[in-house]
């Protein structure tokens, strides 16, 4: 019996093997990359990783979505992607610019970009964000991509030997005289495209809840002592 069961369990772990190198190939053909196939809570459908976002995909790869899924819980409705995300995310702590709330009751993640007026809006009021406990963290989000000089100021800003004055100084318009080649911005894009990002700033929830758009302090404050309920 025991050598039955360990069969059993290896072709299980084969078929489910298969079933993802499926559901990569499908995805390949179909211009996705950086594929990361993972398990769902639903049965018979897998969480797919993707440069272009995530994506839920039938085992046998013949069918997939792309949306919000949530799971349903007593204390609310919780963004299945998000959950998944939030690890990659924190994952990127190290190359963050982070302006950090003394007596911490919050913390957000902020894709941004260093010529949207609603970002440098958000900028100017850090001090009153911070005062409410909000710890505010930046990645870069350049809105135009990858090809153009905002993105290349974006890494000389993030990878400078100060981080925080880099950035507060370009807020003021002093911009990076230097450029570099978007190396960090580039993994900071693609986990924003994942997330689902299309605009700045985007606000990232430590649970992995995006919230789109500016919030005024009290606004944002109030949203999150919403989701954390």
């Amino acid at each position: 019996m025991k050598k039955i069961f360990t069969a059993l369990l290896c072709m299980t772990a084969a078929n489910a093997m298969a079933n993802d190198a499926t559901i990569k190939s499908k995805l390949q053909s179909l211009g996705a990359s950086n594929i990361d196939v993972k398990s769902s809570p639903i049965s018979g459908i897998k969480t797919a990783v993707t440069d272009q976002g995530v994506l839920y995909v039938t085992d046998d790869g013949k069918y997939a979505f792309q949306g919000k899924l949530y799971e349903l819980t007593n204390s609310g409705p919780v963004d299945v992607a998000g959950k998944i995300l939030v690890d990659k995310l924190n994952s990127y702590k190290d190359e963050m610019i982070v302006y950090p709330a003394k007596n911490e009751k919050h913390v957000v993640t902020v894709f941004m970009d260093i010529t949207c007026h609603y970002c440098h809006l958000l900028h100017q009021q850090l001090k009153e964000y911070n005062d409410l406990g909000i710890t505010v963290r930046y990645l870069a989000f350049p809105r135009a991509g990858m090809n153009n000089q905002t993105a290349k100021q974006m890494e000389a800003i993030w990878t400078a030997k100060d981080p925080v004055f880099a950035l507060n100084e370009a807020e003021k318009g002093n911009l990076p005289k230097e450029v570099k080649i978007p190396n960090v911005v580039k993994k900071h894009y693609e986990l924003g495209a994942q997330f689902g990002v299309n605009g700045t700033p985007s606000i990232v929830t430590s649970t992995g809840e995006l919230i789109g758009g500016y919030l005024k302090p009290a606004d944002l404050l109030s949203t999150l002592e919403e989701t954390t309920k």
